[in-house]
């Protein structure tokens, strides 16, 4: 693979000293301020223009000097460096992914302000916008490696780099944790994962399948019988020009979803009812699963994989409606073509290889990303259980969580990585509400919980029930074939 070279307020004095690094406490202002406003050379000259001196967001405006430009593959990105800087480096893998055919300039900053956390705790932040929008995690973890480059060619070698992610970002940060986190020499420390998707491509999107037939099975209006057809597989034709505007409208009228229950009708009522029994979308969620069994799904078949079909519902069973066995029926059915799958699953599904402290964080209500990823995961973990922690908040939001939660769990991995010492989710609750302390936001984590199997949310196919969805030995192979995955 081809790399290049490369809302938080004004903080308060913490009540304690919190402990830092040896090295970094060492640092000393001066260096420090060199570091800052007179980056260092790279030792070989890269392919990507210098940074440039941006305005920060207004979250860290008094704490940092920031810096953006887009690099030599066209993503837009923003780094900020705090004027008390612990010397260590969080660079961020953003989620969605994003449908814009190009890369964003706004959206990294926008992260930035949203994990102004990171910066406030006094780790330098660095975020990519991918070069372009659409799926392609490996597309977006080398994008987010080549920052970390550029990132080391202008400020020099942070003493720890961890990469955080969030969303479909976290599948983009345990990607990054794959490829680029092994080996002694590897420049990662450490990987935060948050609220992420973490069963992969191949069945991370499985209950968005469902929905997407078991919508139309009861709705009839997506499409309508008088527009053109098409495999629901391809989530949308690949000429059409329907807008999220529009999507909404067909929902409401077959769901009534956005009405107060009094004002749906009966048949509405009963189609929102056997929509979210069968496919346990939450309903306050239920548009945006549906824009993204539709838009993205598109983005996946037509623009990543050639109008090839990666998804399959033949040997499915829906059960929880009216009438499962008209459901069952009616409902349409299709295969996979297995060299989609092998693309899909080639570029985002997770392996397990690690080897460095991995430790996640997720919403137990999450109605995006549901909770039993994290099932997913350790069970594709099974063979690296010790470099992995999983924590658990209830809270019921997929975009973001608690402040003090995250500054919590940053100090967490640090001190894992610094010290050796595994913590536990009991030991990570317990230090979240000094740092509540400063932000106010609550410290909610449940160290008991556990979340279900992954098929217990989501209905499995054909072999879903074993993890890894890829294994080590299976990617190897991939890659050696060349040809192999999403095009960049």
């Amino acid at each position: 693979m081809d790399i290049s070279p490369a809302h938080g307020r004004t903080p308060r004095p913490p009540l304690r000293a919190r402990p830092r690094t040896a090295p970094a406490a060492v640092l000393t202002a001066s260096v420090l301020l060199t570091a800052l406003l007179a980056p260092t050379t790279p030792a070989a000259a890269s392919a990507s223009p210098r940074p440039e001196p941006t305005p920060c967001p207004a979250e860290v405006a008094q704490l940092a000097t920031c810096y953006g430009g887009q690099d030599a593959n066209g993503a837009y990105y923003a780094i900020a460096v705090p004027r008390t800087w612990n010397g260590s480096l969080v660079v961020h893998a953003h989620g969605g992914p994003d449908l814009a055919e190009a890369s964003d300039p706004e959206r990294s900053p926008e992260d930035l302000a949203r994990w102004s956390v990171m910066v406030r705790e006094g780790y330098a932040w660095a975020g990519s916008a991918y070069r372009r929008g659409g799926y392609g995690t490996r597309m977006a973890a080398e994008d987010t490696e080549n920052l970390r480059r550029l990132f080391v060619e202008t400020f020099g070698e942070p003493q720890r780099t961890y990469v955080h992610g969030q969303s479909w970002g976290g599948d983009v940060a345990a990607k990054v944790a794959e490829i680029y986190g092994r080996g002694k020499h590897a420049p990662y420390d450490g990987v935060l994962l948050t609220n992420g998707v973490l069963a992969g491509g191949t069945r991370g999107y499985d209950y968005r399948v469902d929905l997407r037939v078991v919508y139309q099975y009861y709705c009839r209006n997506h499409p309508r019988p008088s527009e053109p057809q098409y495999p629901l597989w391809e989530g949308l034709r690949k000429g059409s020009t329907m807008t999220t505007t529009g999507l909404r409208a067909r929902l409401r009228e077959c769901t009534g979803y956005d009405l107060a229950p009094a004002e749906r009708t009966a048949e509405q009522q009963r189609n929102l009812d056997d929509i979210l029994a069968v496919t346990k979308v939450p309903e306050r969620t239920l548009e945006s699963h549906l824009r993204f069994a539709t838009f993205t799904f598109r983005d996946i078949v037509h623009n990543r994989l050639g109008g090839r079909n990666p998804f399959d519902n033949r040997h499915v069973r829906y059960t929880g409606s009216h009438d499962d066995k008209a459901l069952n029926a009616g409902v349409e059915r299709f295969s996979a073509d297995p060299s989609a799958v092998r693309d899909l699953s080639f570029d985002s599904d997770i392996t397990g290889a690690v080897s460095i402290p991995v430790l996640t964080m997720h919403a137990i209500d999450d109605p995006t990303a549901f909770v039993e990823h994290e099932s997913a995961y350790r069970a594709s973990l099974k063979g690296a259980s010790d470099r992995l922690v999983q924590t658990f908040t209830r809270e019921n939001e997929h975009s973001t969580l608690s402040t003090a939660e995250y500054a919590t769990a940053m100090s967490a991995l640090s001190s894992w990585v610094r010290t050796g010492v595994r913590p536990t989710p009991a030991s990570i609750a317990a230090s979240c509400p000094s740092f509540d302390v400063t932000y106010g936001t609550g410290c909610l984590s449940d160290a008991a919980f556990q979340p279900g199997d992954y098929a217990s949310r989501v209905l499995p196919r054909p072999g879903g029930r074993h993890w890894p969805a890829l294994t080590p030995a299976q990617e190897r192979r991939l890659a050696r074939l060349g040809g192999v995955g999403i095009a960049f």
